[in-house]
């Protein structure tokens, strides 16, 4: 189960340029049968069971980017790359960064200038090396400190590189039950600068009209929503709160699984289902927390100028992620079975209490 996980969280991507994502999601897909892959005008990948199931569809989107550089010129050693992604600015200063050729060379340097207003990093390579516009970078950890450790990961990428892994990990499971064969996934592009292949798929039509969307994040854990804690059904996020009767369905099935899960506002970020509920879909959250969000480590204290700016790989808990993958499996049988809603729960409370608003004279007596 964790395979997956390893794997993609230690791939290089940045916003636009999730080409070697792309490649191992392709290679994956194609070693499995009963799931075939599309690709929509604007790059996101739709995986989906050979064989649907006529039931109103349950999407689970994850985004293949992560905060990164994209070089934009080289001059022997001096490097000029664009910055994709929310980090801070203390961040940046002296940070060590990696950048990867398309043959798959890795170059390491320092930043020595930043710009905010234009998003330019200039880096001071090591030594000079074959890079070129296009060609992509990340912060650079040495292998010592990322892995495992007992029930953390610690991964340059985990946000969202581990729900892309949840994602992919659920639907290879339910190919052995038909019955859920109405689940399927899109894989977006260039989130972290504005939910731009969410966007795009929302016009070109990419997912299914009637779908219910659930957006799959790995979002900053925040106090009172701990890491090993269970995943979390989000009731919303920085922007705006999730579709009510989805995350009310979702939040039982939940409850109902025996399995630690937390429900709660995380509202350090933005995610998908707010722009997929913006463009009319039934759009609901889920959740992984995330320690050093965006590999920024201590983000309050660094806001508050109690401590200096360290980066460091991101972490989840492993048993949060087998968790997610289990609730993915749980929706997907689960939704669309008979059961109270919350309409029905407030109606039996009506009847068994109506008499109490009676103000007949009979009845104050």
């Amino acid at each position: 189960m964790h395979q997956e996980l390893a794997a993609l969280t230690s791939i290089p991507t940045a916003a636009g340029h999730e080409d070697r994502v792309i490649a191992w999601i392709r290679d994956w897909v194609s070693r499995r049968d009963g799931l075939r892959l599309k690709e929509d005008q604007a790059g996101n990948l739709l995986i989906s069971p050979t064989h649907r199931r006529h039931r109103a569809p349950i999407v689970v989107v994850a985004h293949m980017d992560h905060p990164g550089f994209v070089v934009d010129e080289v001059d022997g050693r001096r490097v000029s790359a664009w910055f994709r992604g929310g980090v801070l600015d203390a961040y940046f200063e002296g940070a060590r960064v990696e950048f990867f050729t398309a043959s798959g060379s890795a170059h390491r340097g320092r930043v020595s200038e930043w710009d905010r207003d234009t998003r330019l990093a200039g880096v001071l390579l090591d030594r000079a090396g074959p890079l070129g516009p296009g060609d992509i970078g990340r912060w650079f950890f040495p292998a010592r400190n990322t892995g495992v450790r007992g029930d953390l990961l610690r991964a340059p990428a985990c946000d969202d590189l581990a729900g892309v892994a949840a994602a992919l990990v659920a639907i290879d499971a339910a190919l052995a039950d038909p019955k859920l064969a109405h689940m399927s996934l899109l894989l977006t592009r260039a989130e972290e600068v504005g939910f731009l292949g969410a966007i795009a798929a929302c016009k070109l039509g990419s997912v299914p009209a009637g779908a219910r969307v659930v957006s799959v994040e790995t979002s900053r854990a925040l106090p009172g929503i701990p890491i090993g804690g269970g995943p979390v059904v989000r009731v919303g996020d920085a922007s705006t709160v999730f579709d009510s009767a989805l995350t009310n369905a979702i939040a039982s099935i939940a409850a109902n699984s025996g399995r630690p899960v937390q429900r709660k506002l995380m509202d350090g970020g933005s995610c998908e289902a707010t722009a997929f509920g913006a463009y009319g879909f039934t759009a609901a959250g889920l959740a992984l927390p995330l320690g050093n969000y965006h590999n920024m480590k201590d983000i309050d204290g660094v806001r508050s100028g109690a401590v200096d700016a360290r980066l460091a790989p991101e972490e989840i808990s492993l048993s949060d992620f087998d968790g997610l993958v289990a609730l993915l499996l749980d929706v997907a049988r689960g939704l669309d079975q008979s059961g109270s809603t919350l309409v029905d729960r407030l109606d039996e409370m009506y009847e068994e209490s109506r008499s109490i608003l009676d103000r007949s004279p009979a009845a104050r007596g």
